[in-house]
C-alpha cells in the first residue's frame, strides 16, 4: 500500500488514480499572485538557466516522496535505464516519485522523474516509450524554451530581473511555479511530433524497442476518458492527431524491423 499523506498545496498533473491504492499527490505549490506582468528585458545565459533548473528540480525532489535505491520501483527503473547515461551530451539522472498522479517529465538538465502510478500501468517497453518521448522534448530544446518563458514572464520574473538572472533568492511559491513549467509545459502538436521522432531515435540508439512508444500512447488514450486535466490531455490535445502519431511510430517501427512486444504490466509479469 502506498503512503497516504496530506499535502497543503495546489496539486497539478493527471490525477488518474490506481484502484485500491492511496498515496501522496504530486506536490507543486503555485504562486498565489498569478497575474501576468509584462516581461522585462533579462539576459539569461545557459549557466543562469542551468542554475534555476537545478534549484527547481532540487525543490521538487525535496518536496515529493523520492523512492530509495532499494525500492522495487527504483530497481525496475534502474534496470530499464542501465547504461543510458546521456542524451546528446546532456547527463541523465532518473528518480521515481511515489505519487498517485500518472505522469513523467524530463528537465533541460537531464533530470528525468517518473511517477510510480505511471509505472503501475505500463509495461517495460511502454514505460521506456514515455521516457523516450519526454527526453525527445529535452533534445529538441522544447523544455528549455518553456522554462525560459516561465522565468521571463512568471512568478519568479521580478526576482530574476532584479539580479539580471543571477543567483536570485526564490520563494517556495516561485520555485513551485518554475517546477510547473517543467512538469506541465504545453507543447504544440508540431513539438509533440518532433519529440516522438527524436525520442524514437533515442530509443533505437540505446537498443530499446521503439514500438513501446506507440503502445504507451494507445494505453494513455484509453485512460483519457474521465481523467482530470493533466499529462494525458497535455500530450494528446487532438484525437485525430494522436492516432496519426501512433500510426507514424508504428510504421517506422515496422519498417525498421521491430516487432510489437506483448503488452504486460510489471504486476502481470510477476504473476
Amino acid at each position: 500500500m502506498k503512503k497516504l499523506s496530506v499535502i497543503k498545496a495546489i496539486a497539478v498533473g493527471a490525477c488518474i488514480l490506481v484502484a485500491g491504492e492511496a498515496s501522496a499527490q504530486f506536490n507543486l505549490k503555485r504562486a498565489v499572485n498569478s497575474a501576468t506582468k509584462v516581461a522585462q528585458a533579462v539576459t539569461l545565459s545557459d549557466a543562469d538557466m542551468a542554475a534555476y533548473v537545478k534549484e527547481s528540480v532540487d525543490w521538487m525532489d525535496k518536496n515529493n516522496p523520492v523512492l530509495p535505491e532499494d525500492d522495487p520501483y527504483t530497481q525496475r527503473l534502474r534496470r530499464l535505464t542501465d547504461g543510458i547515461t546521456d542524451a546528446d551530451g546532456i547527463p541523465l539522472n532518473f528518480k521515481v516519485y511515489h505519487v498517485i498522479d500518472v505522469n513523467a517529465f524530463a528537465c533541460p538538465d537531464g533530470s528525468v522523474r517518473v511517477f510510480s502510478s505511471l509505472m503501475d500501468i505500463m509495461s517495460d517497453e511502454e514505460l521506456m516509450g514515455v521516457i523516450g518521448h519526454e527526453i525527445g522534448h529535452v533534445l529538441k530544446r522544447h523544455s528549455k524554451n518553456a522554462f525560459r518563458t516561465e522565468l521571463l514572464t512568471g512568478a519568479a520574473k521580478d526576482a530574476v530581473a532584479s539580479t539580471s538572472g543571477k543567483a536570485a533568492a526564490l520563494t517556495d511559491s516561485q520555485l513551485g511555479a518554475l517546477g510547473s513549467a517543467l512538469v506541465n509545459a504545453k507543447y504544440s502538436q508540431k513539438q509533440e511530433k518532433e519529440a516522438d521522432d527524436c525520442g524514437y531515435d533515442f530509443l533505437v540508439a540505446n537498443k530499446i524497442n521503439p514500438y513501446g512508444m506507440a503502445m504507451a500512447f494507445e494505453k494513455l488514450m484509453g485512460a483519457e476518458e474521465g481523467a482530470q486535466p493533466g499529462y494525458v490531455q497535455r500530450m494528446f490535445s487532438s484525437h485525430p492527431d494522436t492516432k496519426a502519431r501512433i500510426e507514424n511510430i508504428t510504421k517506422r517501427a515496422k519498417k525498421d524491423g521491430y516487432q510489437r512486444p506483448e503488452a504486460k504490466t510489471e504486476e502481470a509479469a510477476a504473476e
